[in-house]
């Protein structure tokens, strides 16, 4: 088989429920010169035996990381490949067949393209229709990522793509050290922010960064997320997450302290404002509480700065 251009990577921590039709979907790919590698990132469940069922297809790769992390997990994957381009889609999601081609693309026509990714739609559970509480806003937490039908370069962090349905240059990721490991998701921490963290790096060294939206993925709501209790913890991480990608581009200090709860009282304010409205209540109300998040985690740091520094 002649050297992959492009690598899939699924890193995978016990979602052995939905781990096969993700494989299968990039197994499908309409793409020559491929490989698809799935890290086991200490899965307890069925995960090995899953891809052992699958492990005769030539284009498959099964590697085992004990150290549990998103991040851990995704430097492992890009070791394990010397593909030029590395693809990483969530355990949970399903690949359109052009997904990987459509990648592969970009990155041969740009040679500033440095992290591209495309439009994710969801797959409610069965039975299950989207929530009237759970605004568009909100639904991007749920993997929800639409910028239209139109490449679109992306000029401010906060608009890059998503984690679950994610390619990045590997000249690139060797040149930032890799992914950073106290960011991305950690078992039940829903740490995040890697991804907005590795644009900004991007930008700020001339790179590209782009949304391609033939890169198309699927992702599943699992029904635990479906409730009030899992946005609100997944605000808090973010607001955590937030705090240390402040802290790695050295803008830590007092003034978190006022950043904080300014965006604490905007989010209590518009909550108030879109009383009538459910879903905009409890947006703004969800974002106010991940502030919370980001003021304790702030507020640790500076508590133990000083004895670092003794």
């Amino acid at each position: 088989m002649p050297t992959p251009q492009i690598a899939a990577i699924i890193c995978t921590h016990n979602r052995d429920a939905y781990l096969g039709a993700a494989i299968d979907s990039l197994l499908a790919q309409d793409c020559d010169n491929f490989i698809v590698v799935v890290v086991d990132n200490a899965s307890s469940d069925r995960t090995r035996e899953i891809v052992e069922a699958r492990i005769s297809h030539p284009q498959l790769k099964y590697v085992y990381e004990p150290v549990i992390g998103l991040s851990v997990a995704r430097n492992t994957g890009a070791k394990e490949t010397t593909a030029p381009i590395l693809a990483y889609l969530d355990d949970d999601a399903v690949a359109s067949p052009q997904w990987l081609r459509v990648l592969l693309d970009a990155y041969q026509q740009n040679e500033k393209l440095a992290v591209a990714g495309g439009k994710v739609t969801l797959i409610w559970p069965p039975g299950v229709e989207p929530l009237s509480w759970i605004s568009p806003e909100l639904a991007g937490n749920l993997g929800l990522y639409d910028l239209g039908d139109r490449v679109v370069y992306i000029k401010e962090p906060g608009l890059t793509p998503r984690g679950l349905n994610y390619s990045i240059r590997r000249t690139f990721l060797e040149q930032i050290g890799g992914f950073d490991p106290n960011l991305g998701r950690q078992g039940k921490k829903l740490l995040s922010n890697e991804e907005l963290y590795v644009t900004e790096l991007a930008l700020k060294q001339g790179w590209q960064v782009a949304y391609l939206p033939d890169a198309v993925a699927a992702h599943n709501v699992a029904p635990e997320r479906l409730k009030a209790s899992w946005f609100l913890q997944r605000s808090w991480w973010q607001g955590i997450s937030e705090c240390y990608r402040e802290e790695v581009a050295g803008r830590t200090g007092i003034r978190q302290l006022g950043r904080g709860g300014e965006r604490i009282a905007r989010g209590l304010y518009k909550s108030a404002k879109h009383l009538t409205d459910p879903a905009k209540r409890f947006d703004n109300l969800v974002y106010a509480y991940g502030q919370i998040g980001y003021l304790s985690a702030a507020i640790q740091a500076m508590l133990l700065k000083p004895k670092d520094e003794g």
